[in-house]
């Protein structure tokens, strides 16, 4: 993880913060801001309001949360209990102006509080920004992934950002709650040397090989996950496998490697003739989907194998994503419903590669990571007001 300090950061999925001595009155502020309020971003904003009253009375940790921003419109003062019993607790809606909302969580520079902002909108343009903000000293949280596998100039604008002391954590870039990328980093941290990534890192395509058995159409299981909201509002972005080389780009760079999405080898379950569509009416075509799965379904079991979505690279820098045909005793066979599993081969676990598993698709575990992260920048900050 980019830090500007060494830190020592437990791997449990909501960690504990350092709780003060018995008899203190150190009390910690954190303003917080969250941008997208969708899926992800709602399940968050819930997690951190049903929090907050234990943070403060158990950690002494108090979330401040400014605020809310959309596409076109925002909301600040969230916390204002005199603004919302005016409104009879409605928040009021302004235009959008994300220098603003931003000046909004950063306060005046004479408060001197630590300011965060959670970037749940998944914009490219939003992901821009965060080189200005880091610089500026606001610590930044997200589940965005183009920050991490866009222009590696930008990347690496990211990391020299973070010299000034901001922290910069997006555990939830590649497998939702799972400690992957902290794992990786504890591993290189300790001198060890990374060989290999493989994995299932998209939780929909997860539950969609498991649940593929031939008794329903593969286009019946895409709506199904649909409609649970496993897969992106727009299925081809899971489908494509686009999602999953970019976790992929995320690890390597965390490795070190310089590797971007044009050097992954990406094969899509997407036909050409259905790219182009429209979301609507790539969903009204969805059995389109079926006639090949099928086929490779056969296949696999012809061959006494499973069908499972892969991805995998070594430190020669060959990356690919496909549709793969295992052995049923491979570990990646005895997946469960959403469950991503990564496995790191280094020169430490060679012969027993290290493995991370656990579900990896939902906005409620996805929201947790995020939660995690900023709580381990609080932790680590363990500032007082």
């Amino acid at each position: 993880m980019i830090t500007c300090a060494p830190e020592q950061v437990p791997l449990h999925p909501l960690p504990p913060l350092a709780v003060p001595r018995a008899g203190t009155t150190v009390r910690r502020t954190l303003a917080v801001g969250v941008i997208g309020p969708g899926r992800v971003g709602s399940a968050l904003l819930e997690q951190l309001r049903a929090a907050q009253p234990r943070l403060a009375r158990d950690l002494a940790l108090e979330l401040k949360l400014c605020g809310v921003v959309a596409s076109k419109r925002m909301w600040l003062d969230c916390d204002d209990a005199e603004l919302n019993g005016r409104h009879g607790g409605a928040q009021i809606w302004r235009p959008n102006d994300l220098d603003a909302f931003v000046a909004h969580v950063r306060g005046d520079e004479a408060e001197g509080r630590h300011a965060l902002l959670i970037d749940c909108s998944a914009s490219e343009a939003v992901a821009a920004h965060y080189p200005r903000w880091l610089a500026a000293g606001l610590h930044v949280v997200t589940p965005n992934k183009l920050a991490g596998s866009g222009p590696l100039e930008r990347w690496q604008a990211i990391r020299a950002a973070c010299a000034g002391g901001a922290r910069f954590r997006y555990e939830a870039t590649v497998c939702a709650g799972l400690p992957v990328v902290q794992t990786l980093r504890d591993l290189l941290d300790t001198g060890d040397e990374l060989l290999a990534v493989d994995g299932m890192f998209s939780g929909t395509l997860a539950w969609l090989c498991n649940r593929h058995d031939g008794r329903q159409p593969f286009s019946a299981l895409v709506r199904e996950a649909h409609a649970l909201g496993y897969t992106e509002p727009d299925p081809r972005e899971d489908l494509s496998g686009l999602d999953v080389a970019r976790k992929l780009v995320i690890l390597a760079r965390e490795a070190g490697w310089p590797l971007s999405l044009e050097h992954v080898a990406v094969e899509s379950l997407v036909p050409a003739a259905l790219a182009a569509l429209s979301p609507d009416e790539f969903m009204q075509r969805l059995d389109e989907l079926d006639a090949p799965l099928a086929a490779k379904l056969a296949a696999a079991r012809a061959e006494g194998g499973v069908l499972r979505h892969v991805a995998s690279l070594d430190r020669h820098g060959h990356a690919s994503v496909k549709l793969a045909v295992l052995p049923a005793t491979h570990a990646f066979a005895h997946s469960r419903l959403t469950d991503n599993v990564v496995q790191f081969t280094t020169r430490r676990y060679c012969d027993n590669p290290l493995q991370v598993q656990g579900p990896g698709a939902g906005p409620e575990v996805t929201a947790a990571g995020v939660f995690a992260d900023l709580l381990r920048i609080a932790d680590s900050l363990g500032v007082q007001a």
